[in-house]
């Protein structure tokens, strides 16, 4: 298969819970979730691993300098597009206003699961599909610009992630 180009290809969930295991999400808990993949702007979108804090670990018998990596750090920003109703309220069953009621609150904790693979962002998760999970706590959401579409910024604080899971069956 030739290599696929990123584009729609970034599947993304909002779990309501943190998952029962991190590793090994069940299709169940993804099924749960809020798809945020059509929520959320492409441009900004950066939710991964970052560079891990370095620890000094040198040897006595060590000239210059030596080091180890050690806590692992992670990042979580996303945009969301808002949607809102013929009241001129937040429509709170489009995928866009259920993807930011979920998180606009500070202190938040938001579970979110990614898949990036040559799957188009629109089709289901399935058992033995390969994810990142990340967890974190939301900050304020902050407007961005006032162009395009209406739309706020969430920053989250890293705590933990699994970058290696693989989507478990519904039943053990």
């Amino acid at each position: 298969m030739p290599t696929p180009l990123a584009d729609g290809k970034t599947k993304v969930t909002i779990l309501p819970t943190a998952p029962a295991n991190p590793k090994a999400i069940s299709l169940a808990e993804l099924e749960a979730g809020i798809d945020a993949s059509c929520a959320i702007m492409m441009s900004d979108y950066n939710v991964g691993a970052a560079t891990s804090e370095s620890v000094d670990e040198k040897a006595l018998c060590q000239e210059g300098n030596a080091t180890t990596w050690g806590a692992s750090n992670g990042t979580m920003e996303f945009t969301l597009f808002l949607d809102y109703d013929e009241d001129h309220k937040l429509d709170v069953t489009s995928d866009q206003g259920k993807a930011y009621e979920a998180v606009k609150f500070k202190g938040t904790q938001v579970y979110l699961v990614q898949r990036e693979t040559s799957k188009t962002s629109k089709e289901d998760w399935a058992v033995g599909d390969e994810y990142e999970y990340f967890h974190g706590i939301a900050d304020n959401p902050t407007h961005i610009d006032r162009t395009g579409y209406v739309k706020r910024k969430v920053t989250a604080a890293f705590q933990e992630m699994e970058l290696h899971g693989v989507v478990a069956s519904t039943t053990p």
